[in-house]
């Protein structure tokens, strides 16, 4: 990884400054990208803003910032984003700081500001050594996602469409996956959409389906797939409930797509499951009934009286060393509570449900 570190007047850094909520934010004479196409868009708050522009009118030393030389000879801000356009807005006029625009500033405040220097690092290297690098930078300020990060170093049109897919408030996949209830969780704008379609197509190798795709012309694959997921997902469970928004639907796509189901009898059981108060996760049920595996739903487990209660019952005894004329008393810290009659034969997590089992006994029984 190559570093290099400048220092450039605000002045310079300005020069052609232009905000677009579509075209995304450019200045340094239209070489530098702040904010490219359709990444998110500007999250400083107000008090965080007015600090920028007071470091700087107070000639205090501001934190460096990262720019990234892009393969064409311009530049991309890796770090910095915020206040860049903190500054850039305040220039530009867009707010006033202490009651006072820019332009309501005397000839030598507009100077004291404009030739104020920035520290900028611009930094050369592979994806990885970029990938790396921007994750140790990230630790203070408006901290970025693992997706924006990846965003920053997989730059180019592949990337520009699938954010106008993907990342835009009231973007196509938003708008698809809240129509009819929300089947996706997070943010469209932090790029959670972005990073959920990445982690269901590629089995979460998000990176390498980046790098591989970064030069492709658009996202259609990608966006195609999403469709698909959704469309699958409305098709096998139409009756919307709230927890849908955390299940993993591509996972269960990409292993389910060919399998016939009947979505009334799916239905019907899911309605169960809801009223069982054994089941701690809710949203783990769409898991469950698809892949029959009990550790989705959380079963509720035995509290410290129910095993103390079976223990004492037992008196420390395990049934299943018994039924071997094996007699030992285990003391309750050696010993595990297993349902009698297993949760899913319709046992419930009882005190009269509940045994006490030797480790052995209990991980043999459960297959641990």
């Amino acid at each position: 990884m190559k570093i290099d570190l400048h220092k450039i007047t605000i002045r310079k850094v300005i020069v052609g400054y232009k905000d677009s909520a579509e075209e995304g934010v450019v200045a340094y004479d239209g070489k530098l990208d702040i904010r490219p196409k359709y990444q998110r868009e500007f999250v400083y708050k107000e008090k965080q803003r007015n600090a920028v522009i007071e470091t700087i009118k107070n000639s205090f030393p501001l934190n460096v910032m990262y720019w990234m030389i892009r393969e064409d000879g311009g530049y991309e801000v890796l770090d910095g984003q915020q206040r860049t356009i903190s500054i850039g807005q305040y220039v530009n006029g867009d707010f006033s700081l202490n009651d006072r625009f820019f332009h309501n500033l005397t000839k030598e405040e507009q100077d004291k500001i404009l030739d104020y220097e920035l520290m900028i690092y611009f930094c050369e290297g592979t994806d990885r050594e970029r990938l790396d690098w921007f994750r140790i930078i990230n630790i203070a300020g408006e901290k970025l996602t693992d997706q924006e990060i990846r965003n920053a170093v997989y730059t180019g049109p592949w990337l520009s469409d699938a954010k106008l897919k993907f990342s835009k408030t009231n973007c196509v996949a938003y708008l698809l996956a809240n129509d009819g209830g929300q089947l996706v969780s997070g943010s469209p704008i932090r790029q959670e959409y972005l990073e959920t379609a990445l982690l269901w197509i590629n089995d979460s190798k998000i990176e390498d389906y980046m790098a591989k795709h970064q030069h492709d012309k658009n996202a259609n694959e990608l966006w195609e797939y999403f469709q698909n997921v959704v469309a699958w997902t409305r098709e096998i469970f139409p009756n919307f409930r709230r927890e849908m928004s955390n299940v993993p639907w591509g996972v269960l796509y990409n292993q389910f797509k060919n399998k016939k189901f009947d979505s009334k009898k799916l239905e019907k059981e899911i309605t169960g499951l809801m009223q069982d108060e054994d089941v701690t996760k809710k949203s783990g049920i769409y898991e469950y009934v698809l892949t029959r595996n009990e550790k989705f739903l959380n079963i509720r487990a035995f509290t410290d009286k129910m095993k103390r209660e079976a223990c004492e019952r037992q008196k420390g005894i395990c049934p299943h060393c018994k039924s071997e004329n094996k007699k030992k008393k285990w003391e309750i810290e050696e010993m595990e509570a297993d349902h009698i009659t297993p949760w899913h034969e319709g046992g419930k997590t009882t005190a009269e449900n509940c045994q006490m089992l030797c480790k052995e006994h209990n991980r043999t029984k459960s297959g641990k």
